[in-house]
């Protein structure tokens, strides 16, 4: 699922949009986007936003 995340992730959007649009669970989700997180596969530009790292 990470790299489905990622993939959502090309410009800056919220957990449960990403959920949607990939047809997940939003908790999983946004577990998942703060895991990558650390990881520094994923930013957040701006509050509750976020956006792989090119």
């Amino acid at each position: 699922m990470e790299e489905k995340i990622l993939a959502a992730l090309t410009e800056p959007a919220k957990a449960g949009d990403v959920a949607t649009k990939i047809g997940a669970d939003k908790a999983e989700v946004a577990k998942i986007i703060k895991k990558l997180q650390k990881e520094g596969k994923v930013t957040s530009p701006k509050m509750c936003f976020y956006q792989a790292v090119k």
